[in-house]
């Protein structure tokens, strides 16, 4: 399998290295599982933020769908690649190839 119910592939993050999120605001949100005022409470999300590191790739900074602010994007274990998703994964693929 390649796809993985969110259940499932939750399990596996606390033994992943690296979580790399692309375009995702809401789906990834801490916030639903840990603050139970926020707006997206109890909605259930895949827990990248329990990687030993997670890269978020967005345009901004900006609030989901739902209007509600990310924690994870200011987790010490996440960083932030803003910018236009397709050229910064072009260029790390560019990278890798290169290194390898």
């Amino acid at each position: 399998d390649i796809v993985f119910e969110m259940d499932e592939i939750n399990e596996e993050f606390p033994d992943t290295d690296v979580a790399l999120v692309i375009g995702a605001n809401d789906t990834v949100n801490s916030a639903a599982v840990e603050d139970p005022d926020s707006l997206i409470a109890g909605m259930p999300v895949i827990e990248v933020w329990k990687a030993k590191q997670s890269i978020f790739m967005k345009r901004t900074m900006g609030s989901g769908y739902a209007g509600a602010e990310n924690p994870v994007f200011f987790k010490p274990n996440n960083a932030m690649l803003l910018g236009d998703a397709k050229k910064m994964c072009d260029a790390i693929r560019a990278k890798i190839s290169a290194d390898s």
